[in-house]
């Protein structure tokens, strides 16, 4: 046993900057997960297989039923039980991950668990945590919200990647919050969904706010990969030169994927993100970081 816990412990090195949690009782945890979008799926699609043998199955929401029945149709009863409402997830679970679209929906899901919290106070601890790509300063209402209601923890994870990464597991994490709270949730993350979870600390807002400086730099490159590849087609040499120069001296994955996409005019949205979704992480870029002041405008232009 002893010999196990060590090579597990090897296993993480790099990986989790925490110490794993104490052993967990005679019931496991309990998990849900709501939004089942682009990242969503694949997340909760992991999530679920990694916990096969270990608990039971992980509960999901979804506000296109469709979506939920599909991911059960794909792993089985075994593996994924589809919860008919939101309260459901906040009363059952004892681990709620949520990846939404937008500040707005954050919110009203939010809301709609608190609510239910309101009737069915917890009992032991219970860890909220959003996943998605929200203005920083919405952590810090989220976070005063749930800290309303006994035992009730709530930490901020973005994540970084795209679609086929979350399909591979191989996204970055990020978290900031309750320090416990997140040594146990990196530990369900990772590798199950994640290969990586950067700390940031106790103030929640700290790890959104890494999220938006992260793709303010992939969007300032993607801009100047735009310009270039334009520069290659106007001068004669032509795009895929270009993107083939790109690939040699510069290999990113961000830049390789949306650099493909841009010479194959591939924005239909069908795979990966939609237009809507990049427009939406651009407009929190170009609003005041609530810590500091400062503004991302060059990264959106």
């Amino acid at each position: 046993m002893a010999s196990n816990l060590l090579q597990t412990e090897a296993l993480h090195a790099g990986t989790i900057p925490f110490s794993r949690p104490p052993t967990p009782g005679v019931h496991p945890l309990q998990i849900g997960f709501c939004g089942l979008g682009a990242m969503g799926y694949f997340m909760a699609r992991n999530l679920a297989n990694s916990r096969r043998s270990l608990s039971s199955p992980l509960l999901v929401y979804n506000r296109t039923v469709a979506k939920s029945e599909k991911l059960l149709a794909e792993l089985g009863a075994s593996a994924v039980k589809v919860a008919d409402t939101l309260g459901q997830l906040a009363t059952e679970c004892d681990v709620i991950f949520t990846c939404l679209v937008n500040d707005a929906v954050v919110t009203n899901v939010y809301n709609e668990f608190a609510k239910a919290l309101v009737q069915s106070p917890p009992t032991k601890v219970k860890i909220f945590v959003e996943m998605g790509t929200n203005y920083p300063a919405l952590a810090g209402d989220l976070d005063r919200l749930l800290s309303s209601f006994p035992h009730t923890r709530f930490i901020t994870s973005p994540i970084f990647g795209a679609p086929p990464a979350a399909d591979k597991a191989t996204l970055v994490i990020a978290m900031s919050g309750d320090h416990r709270s997140k040594k146990e949730v990196a530990f369900l993350l990772v590798p199950a969904v994640g290969r990586k979870v950067i700390d940031l600390g106790e103030n929640v807002e700290k790890a959104s706010t890494l999220k938006l400086i992260g793709n303010g730099n992939l969007n300032a490159a993607l801009e100047l990969l735009a310009e270039t590849l334009t520069l290659g087609e106007k001068s004669g040499i032509g795009q895929q030169v270009v993107y083939d120069l790109i690939t040699e001296i510069m290999p990113a994955p961000g830049l390789l994927a949306y650099g493909n996409k841009m010479i194959n005019d591939s924005f239909d949205g069908s795979v990966g993100f939609a237009m809507d979704g990049g427009i939406k992480d651009c407009s929190i870029q170009t609003r005041p970081s609530p810590v500091c002041g400062a503004e991302l405008p060059d990264a959106c232009s």
